[in-house]
């Protein structure tokens, strides 16, 4: 058990890292199927998932990639959402919540595959009030879903990234990575973890398959550049939006 709880986090995480999300999508429903319920699952990943983080934000850090300014607004506008999407999970259905975010993030990787030169430059837009305010906005919801709808949201905010505030997919993994994988999934894992159970004896082999994930799948992204992981991010949002949906009948 221990040695497929190790392998799932590793493949999961180091896809998620490359493609800046989606780590959830495959290792929260494999915790379901190996016999955990759903609530404790979902802990059980929240609480994993920031080692995610930990693992990719090294190499991202030793890259420069992050920028301070749009960090701070990720953070900002999206840790609210969060902190009230996970006060509510417990209280939506499944199939519900199940279908509406594999109908959504089938829609990102649409969009995407639709616009060939998207996020395949570097080109921040200027942080004008607008660009600020309906940003933020955005963040907020998504940091909604990434609490209540539990998994792949990450997919989410690569894009809005992408496309709201000009940054290249490469740019937008490593702020998603660092900034979701640490502070939305730590705020989530401590709300979900004071209400609800974590499997504490496989949180060691998730822990460490996330923190050698993220590092593999973060040190790819920088290597191969923004077309790569633009690819990458596609493929990944198609086949766990198809995935989700199948699920949720």
């Amino acid at each position: 058990m221990q040695i497929a709880l190790l392998g799932i986090a590793i493949g999961a995480n180091a896809l998620s890292a490359l493609a800046g999300g989606g780590a959830g999508l495959v290792q929260l429903p494999a915790l379901i199927l190996l016999g955990l319920p759903f609530s404790m699952a979902l802990a059980t990943h929240k609480v994993a998932s920031v080692a995610l983080g930990l693992g990719a934000s090294g190499r991202h850090w030793r890259a420069s990639s992050l920028d301070l300014k749009r960090s701070a607004l990720v953070l900002a506008a999206g840790l609210p959402g969060v902190f009230v999407g996970a006060s509510m999970v417990l209280a939506l259905p499944d199939q519900v919540a199940t279908a509406s975010l594999g109908l959504l993030t089938l829609g990102l990787g649409v969009y995407s595959a639709r616009k060939p030169n998207l996020g395949t430059t570097d080109q921040p837009y200027q942080l004008t009030a607008r660009t600020v305010g309906l940003g933020s906005c955005g963040l907020f919801i998504i940091g909604v879903l990434n609490g209540s709808l539990t998994s792949g949201t990450g997919l989410f905010v690569t894009l809005w990234l992408v496309s709201w505030f000009g940054l290249s997919y490469a740019r937008a993994v490593a702020h998603t990575l660092v900034l979701v994988g640490l502070g939305w999934n730590g705020t989530g894992a401590v709300v979900l973890g004071l209400s609800g159970e974590i499997r504490w004896d496989w949180l060691p082999p998730l822990v460490l398959g996330s923190l050698i994930g993220g590092f593999l799948g973060a040190h790819y992204s920088l290597v191969r550049g923004s077309r790569l992981v633009k690819q990458a991010f596609e493929i990944l949002a198609l086949l766990m939006g198809g995935s989700l949906l199948i699920r949720s009948l």
